[in-house]
């Protein structure tokens, strides 16, 4: 009897001491030193109960289309959320909620075609976003108000509208508090180096306009070869109006004018004096007696 009561007693040690999964680690994905490694593991949804002490957490190459709210539990000191590569369509304004930390945030390869204001709204502490490789037509700048510790921005591989109506985003990385790092072409820095836009396929409607690299800086960030309509860039970017100056909306901002005076340009500046006609009706042409027609001998 005692050693059936010893068995037992060895049992139940035995299977106390056996390892038990650990409540903070999904069971799909592997848990080390502060770091949640669910990378390739097919799935559709952000995993549960995650420690609340994860610094990174990587969910690349799955298939997560919604960001909902309460996607992600409170994380105070996540500071990498890299979610690459997967069916990412939607954020709610209200999913990204509990991630004051978070300093690098990677969303590239997926299919955003709309973000709105409120996005990124709780990222204030946010210094990388990777929005390559999505859908994204524009973006408006105040997407980005929220991140005023923003210093490295991805925005290539989307299918830019190029019009008038993108000098917005130009302009906010023109003036954002903290400078983007130095692009670069090739190996070379694109500071104080010329364009040739003629080698720039996306522009090669805009191949008359040479401007400096700190003008064009911008169409390289964001993807020159992803433009859609490089065509309507003639009147935002020539070498009288740069990018970002409001020359191409002028005559929408101040509405409909009065005709210009006579012998003076609608500009207000006096016309030019035009030339003669040399056809054969005009001023220039011979004078054919009356009763005679032109051309009869």
């Amino acid at each position: 009897m005692g050693s059936w009561r010893g068995l037992g007693t060895l049992i139940a040690c035995l299977f106390l001491l056996r390892p038990l999964p650990s409540p903070a680690c999904p069971a799909a994905c592997h848990c080390s030193a502060g770091e949640v490694d669910c990378t390739e593991r097919d799935l559709h949804e952000v995993p549960q109960n995650l420690s609340a002490n994860i610094s990174t957490l990587w969910l690349g190459y799955n298939f997560i289309t919604v960001l909902r709210p309460g996607s992600f539990p409170f994380l105070p000191v996540l500071l990498r959320l890299s979610l690459p590569h997967n069916h990412l369509g939607t954020i709610h304004s209200q999913a990204l909620v509990g991630l004051g930390a978070l300093q690098e945030l990677d969303l590239s390869n997926n299919y955003l075609t709309v973000l709105t204001s409120e996005t990124f709204l709780p990222l204030i502490s946010l210094v990388m976003l990777n929005l390559g490789s999505n859908r994204l037509g524009e973006l408006e700048p105040k997407v980005l108000y929220a991140l005023p510790q923003l210093q490295v921005l991805f925005l290539h591989s989307n299918p830019w509208v190029c019009t008038c109506s993108i000098q917005s985003l130009w302009h906010w990385l023109r003036l954002c508090p903290h400078p983007l790092h130095p692009l670069q072409v090739g190996q070379a820095p694109v500071s104080g180096l010329r364009l040739d836009l003629s080698t720039v396929a996306s522009f090669r409607q805009c191949r008359e306009n040479s401007l400096l690299a700190q003008d064009y800086a911008f169409f390289l960030l964001i993807g020159p070869f992803s433009f859609l309509h490089p065509v309507s860039l003639r009147g935002c970017a020539t070498p009288w109006h740069p990018l970002g100056t409001p020359g191409c909306r002028t005559a929408a901002l101040r509405g409909p004018q009065p005709p210009p005076q006579p012998g003076r340009t609608a500009a207000g500046r006096k016309a030019k004096p035009q030339p003669r006609s040399r056809t054969p009706d005009g001023p220039s042409a011979p004078r054919v007696p009356p009763g005679r027609k032109r051309g009869a001998k």
